[in-house]
């Protein structure tokens, strides 16, 4: 019977879990929700020694792999995959970027560290851009009054619908190594996310902002120094995985 150990059993790992549970898996996890402590290395041990499996949703810390520095040694001969992110690639002015880039030439050097150390470890490397879903999505943001519109022509960004996310892994199951873009098929301006979502609320949109007039966290704004529309033609070509949600619309239409 399959066993998938996952480190770290956050937001997109936990719809992962669950529609391997389905599935009829064996899930241990560390983290919060899981129930095997990080630090208690006897008991990850024992758990690897099981696992057929094994998914890493843990970001840099300290710029370095937590999870690698601390059982890389003991991976074994496992299924391993891992969640990174799309901002590996850097900024390219709003043109396509593919698995093929050349990566560590943005702001996330140390995710680009971590992403090239699991592919060197014989990882399926899942690149992921804006994470939606239920209970993180436009609706909160226009419900609890931080939704900003900015008006940037010509700045966009990719999104994912955390349940392609699982269903992405899953294809990914049976597919090569290697990294994967798991992204939607319409790359867009944020404003345009906003707009839809009052729309499909039945209010007023904010109105569009500067960005200085948008008054955003150093964070926040960290995400529009950076433009590119993500590619996924790998994931459908090799793993044969399409988008439930191939756009924002229909994400945002089945979370109304």
């Amino acid at each position: 019977m399959p066993h998938l150990l996952i480190f770290g059993l956050g937001y997109t790992a936990t719809r992962i879990a669950a529609a391997l549970e389905e599935r009829g898996w064996t899930v241990d996890a560390t983290g919060s929700s899981g129930n095997v402590s990080f630090a208690d290395r006897e008991a990850v041990l024992a758990k690897l020694s099981l696992a057929t499996h094994v998914l890493s949703s843990v970001p840099p810390s300290d710029g370095t792999d937590p999870v690698l520095d601390a059982y890389g040694d003991a991976l074994g001969q496992s299924w391993l995959g891992y969640l990174s992110s799309t901002g590996v690639y850097g900024d390219t002015g709003g043109a396509w970027v593919d698995e093929s880039a050349p990566i560590a030439t943005g702001r996330r050097t140390a995710r680009s560290a971590c992403d090239q150390r699991w592919l060197e470890k014989g990882a399926r490397v899942f690149r992921l851009p804006g994470i939606y879903g239920p209970g993180r999505s436009a609706f909160e943001r226009v419900r609890n009054g931080n939704a900003k519109r900015i008006d940037l022509p010509g700045q966009v960004f990719s999104r994912i619908h955390v349940d392609d996310i699982a269903t992405g892994v899953l294809a990914g199951l049976d597919g090569p190594a290697g990294a994967y873009n798991l992204s939607d098929d319409l790359p867009c301006a944020q404003d345009l996310v906003i707009a839809e979502a009052c729309r499909l609320m039945g209010c007023q949109p904010p109105p569009l902002l500067s960005l200085e007039e948008a008054d955003l966290s150093e964070m926040a704004k960290g995400f529009y120094v950076e433009n590119r529309r993500v590619a996924n033609g790998k994931a459908k070509r090799v793993l044969a995985w399409r988008p439930q949600f191939p756009t924002y619309r229909e994400g945002l239409s089945s979370l109304i």
